[in-house]
């Protein structure tokens, strides 16, 4: 199970996949989030199209994907290129995203590292260098860490606010 990357534990979901994501910054050499910044253009129809062509059969066959994300405020310059691209990307393939300011998370109790959880029955902790490369990923499904995440990511869920209506404050 290990060796599953995002895409294979995705397609093997039944009904649910929620994803908690915590950092103010991910991959600071990704093309699309350079072009964002003023660097070469970069042409995210190939990245969103793979994504859409992913997320959306799953959401047709009935699986709900949701996707919240704790962020800073104000907000850095990734998150307002997440955030840009967040209606096209996510959105459009059939996601569910909220957005819920940190400071509103203060009296919340959340795992240490980003994370996936599948069907209520395994987690994908996503770890990061302190300037957000991908470093790896681990797995688990011990029962009482599912729980721990599914709990953890519904009491985001509850106080984000909806892609819609959120304003990143810079």
């Amino acid at each position: 199970m290990e060796k599953l990357g995002i895409d294979d534990l995705l397609k093997a979901s039944r009904s649910a996949a929620v994803h908690l994501e915590m950092r103010d910054a991910y991959v600071p050499s990704d093309p699309s989030y350079l072009a964002f910044v003023g660097g070469p253009p970069f042409d995210r129809a190939e990245r969103e199209a793979h994504w859409h062509g992913l997320v959306g059969p799953l959401v047709a066959r009935g699986v709900r994907v949701r996707r919240a994300r704790i962020v800073s405020e104000p907000v850095t310059d990734y998150i307002a290129f997440e955030h840009s691209v967040t209606r096209s990307m996510n959105v459009a393939a059939g996601e569910e995203v909220r957005w819920l300011p940190r400071t509103m998370a203060s009296d919340l109790l959340l795992p240490g590292n980003d994370y996936w959880v599948f069907d209520d029955r395994l987690v994908r902790f996503g770890h990061f260098s302190g300037v957000g490369e991908i470093l790896g990923h681990t797995l688990s499904e011990d029962p009482a860490v599912v729980k721990q995440c599914a709990a953890a990511f519904e009491a985001v869920w509850e106080r984000a606010v909806p892609h819609e209506s959120y304003e990143p404050r810079r």
